[in-house]
């Protein structure tokens, strides 16, 4: 649930006339990557029929995906890079056709890199249910109508399963590491307790075990934020012209969801009481700084992502507990095998230290016994897009081990 792009994670600042002028004109009713776009760098798979934990079924499932480097003969330098609610699988690379944000994660994939793509073949597919490629509720159906409220009902589990299956189908039977931060490292921990014969090392980076109910709680406001926005028509809006979709509500519950990825420190820190022009906000019709950047990436937001997407994903992440019908966290845990290192931000106010904590306390191994790493920084759950240099060192130590 954090911001993916190169602009967006770096350290909140105020608002340009500039930034504000970018934004001009309508925003689509949908964001979602359409099959009339340019595919960028996106390859395509296919993994046939899929079955969701709910008992539906889709005919067919589609993950979109990128790779860097190149796969050995043996196929044992295979690296799965995950990301969160609201990227994709440009991973690295610049902005441009197909792809409307640079990669969310320059600073730690590439050559010489800690995910070193001279040394390994990465791979970052985007998740089930989301709208940059894989299919999601903004594809199509056999009826030549988009799924959109059709779509199952969808969990980490089906994500990480569906990701099984296009491992299978790019020829990869056992990843030599699988990296995830935030929703990423929900699917990274399923991953290693699904399929602990299929990965090596394992990243867990700003992750929680299980979502608990405050997260759930924050999600669910963000959710009905969408839901009650008058132009959503309970999912059916693909037809709309830009500008009548459910953008306000979308955008409405993405500034939601970014005061939980900074730290109440770094924003009262960047903008103080600051106004954002010389009109006063005490009554004079002006607004305060962090106001316009909270509405400036919200509106931002709704250009690249569709709202039944989001309600999916956030929805995904709800479903999240790696215990859930294994006897709980603990025999849950006793599963994995993989190396591992644990990760956590101590400003992270989105998914706290403690759960880090938990998970390192229950697994068999981690490269720090049964705690985790905590990254000391001043953005919060972002940190880990941001600190590359913090990032890097750790996954260094783990690639290395």
């Amino acid at each position: 649930m954090e911001w993916q792009t190169s602009a967006d994670t770096a350290p909140s600042s105020f608002i340009t006339e500039a930034q504000a002028r970018s934004l001009l004109g309508k925003p689509p009713a949908s964001g979602a990557w359409k099959e009339s776009d340019p595919e960028g760098a996106r390859r395509f798979a296919g993994i046939g029929a899929f079955a969701f934990e709910s008992g539906e079924t889709l005919p067919f499932v589609r993950v979109a995906y990128e790779t860097w480097g190149e796969l050995s003969p043996e196929a044992d330098n295979a690296v799965l890079v995950l990301h969160a609610l609201t990227g994709d699988s440009h991973a690295i690379g610049a902005s441009g056709p197909g792809h409307p944000t640079a990669g969310w994660w320059q600073g730690v994939i590439g050559p010489g890199k800690a995910i070193d793509t001279d040394r390994w073949f990465v791979v970052a597919p985007n998740m089930l249910g989301g709208c940059q490629g894989t299919t999601g509720p903004a594809s199509i159906a056999p009826d030549g109508a988009e799924w959109g409220p059709r779509f199952p009902f969808t969990t980490i589990r089906d994500q990480v399963n569906a990701q099984a299956a296009f491992a299978d189908a790019i020829g990869v039977g056992r990843w030599a590491a699988v990296v995830g931060g935030s929703m990423g490292g929900m699917q990274a921990l399923e991953w290693a307790v699904s399929f602990p014969d299929r990965v090596e090392r394992l990243a867990v980076i700003a992750a929680p075990p299980f979502s608990t109910a405050d997260q759930i709680a924050l999600n669910s406001v963000q959710i009905e934020a969408v839901r009650t926005d008058p132009l959503f028509h309970g999912g059916l809006y693909y037809d709309e012209k830009d500008g009548e979709g459910p953008h306000r509500g979308l955008a409405l519950a993405r500034r939601m969801a970014l005061l939980n990825y900074r730290s109440p420190s770094e924003l009262n820190e960047r903008f103080e009481r600051a106004w954002q022009s010389e009109i006063s906000p005490l009554g004079g019709g002006g607004r305060f700084a962090v106001e316009s950047y909270l509405d400036f990436h919200g509106n931002k937001f709704t250009r690249r992502f569709d709202a039944n997407s989001y309600l999916t994903l956030v929805e995904a992440m709800n479903s999240h507990d790696v215990g859930r019908g294994r006897g709980g966290l603990a025999a849950a845990l006793a599963r994995v095998t993989a190396r591992t290192l644990v990760v956590g931000i101590d400003s992270d106010r989105l998914f706290p230290v403690e759960g880090q904590q938990l998970i390192a306390s229950h697994l068999p191994e981690t490269i720090d016994g049964r705690v985790p790493v905590v990254i000391r920084s001043d953005f919060g759950h972002d940190a880990f897009l941001i600190e590359d240099d913090a990032i890097t060192g750790q996954l260094r130590r783990l690639f290395e081990a």
